[in-house]
């Protein structure tokens, strides 16, 4: 993957992100019996991701957000939980390389959807980080070869509307914005802490993008196109003006046992580039693709639950990591 440059990378996921798109808008063969895995507007019974449509009941994807926000007057506790093991690093060549020692990462999140008017949704995410290292091989300045670290990490307030929904030739499609504020651990870092302390990016971030919905009986397909812009950062006393990041997610629910059991598969990315706004970047760019499988049980009406694990498969000037997950769902 040495010869596998940046910008081909971008090239390909922007072909296809456009392939899953063309796809969305070209299945006017099939009816448009379900307004969304989310439950949506039409949901009676108010849950975020069910309702009584013709469709099958889903929890919808894990990372890949969804189109049809939540309906007005309901909510949705949503809580997933990842323990990332670190298999090694991605090298600017795309190359997998020693991490330099053990790294494990524990971040969950309680994240709570609330319907706030007709089509119009908003989240909050607060996220909880905790870092292990063992055997590095670079000790801190007294010798110091493990050490862990915990806390907050960078919350998040996202808002939704539906712009067009679900039609027999079109897929349903939602604008978001979202705001990242610095509320993770990253200042006054600690050598001795081997890096476990920084819980964020120290930055405020904007974030404009899309969302696409379509259901294909016999699968329901997902799809966003998001662009982050991030304001400047002290880290560790450290001035970094971060890359604006594109992200390029896809994701596939495909019911096994209608109404109970779904099987989930996601295709999630992101890929740095220049930034539109501020003075220029100099931090390393980076990019990643992942996968996520997963398997969702629909236990009650009120309750989901999903076990999954999501893997790192080419990335560029970051970690790799295998991540077992679990996620439960609450449907008030």
């Amino acid at each position: 993957m040495g010869d596998f440059s940046f910008r081909r990378a971008i090239a390909a996921a922007w072909r296809l992100w456009l392939l899953v798109l063309l796809s969305l808008v070209l299945v006017g063969g099939f009816p448009a019996r379900a307004l969304s895995a989310l439950g949506g507007e039409e949901a009676a019974s108010g849950t975020k991701h069910r309702g009584p449509h013709a469709g099958p009941n889903t929890t919808g994807p894990i990372i890949t957000d969804t189109a049809i926000p939540e309906a007005m007057g309901t909510a949705t506790l949503f809580m997933p939980w990842f323990l990332a093991f670190t298999g090694g690093n991605f090298s600017p060549g795309w190359r997998r390389v020693d991490a330099g020692g053990d790294y494990r990462s524990l971040w969950g999140s309680l994240q709570l959807y609330v319907g706030v008017l007709p089509h119009t949704s908003v989240y909050i995410v607060v996220p909880y980080v905790h870092n292990w290292a063992w055997s590095v091989n670079q000790p801190g300045p007294e010798g110091q070869r493990s050490a862990n670290f915990g806390g907050l990490g960078d919350v998040s307030i996202t808002g939704k509307h539906l712009l067009v929904g679900e039609q027999p030739y079109f897929p349903a499609v939602a604008g978001i914005f979202s705001v990242t504020f610095p509320s993770g651990h990253h200042l006054h870092l600690s050598p001795g802490n081997l890096g476990t302390d920084q819980l964020g990016q120290g930055s405020y971030s904007f974030t404009p993008g899309l969302n696409f919905y379509k259901y294909v009986p016999p699968v329901l397909l997902y799809a966003n196109l998001w662009y982050t812009m991030y304001t400047g950062a002290n880290v560790g006393g450290e001035r970094l003006n971060y890359r604006d990041r594109v992200t390029v997610n896809l994701a596939l629910e495909w019911p096994i046992v209608r109404d109970r059991w779904n099987f989930l598969w996601e295709l999630v990315s992101y890929y740095d580039a220049g930034r539109l706004f501020g003075p220029p970047a100099n931090s390393v760019p980076q990019a990643l693709i992942s996968t996520e499988v997963g398997i969702e049980f629909l236990a009650t009406e009120h309750v989901s639950l999903v076990p999954g694990i999501l893997i790192d498969l080419a990335g560029k000037n970051i970690n790799y990591t295998y991540t077992p997950n679990f996620s439960f769902f609450y449907y008030f």
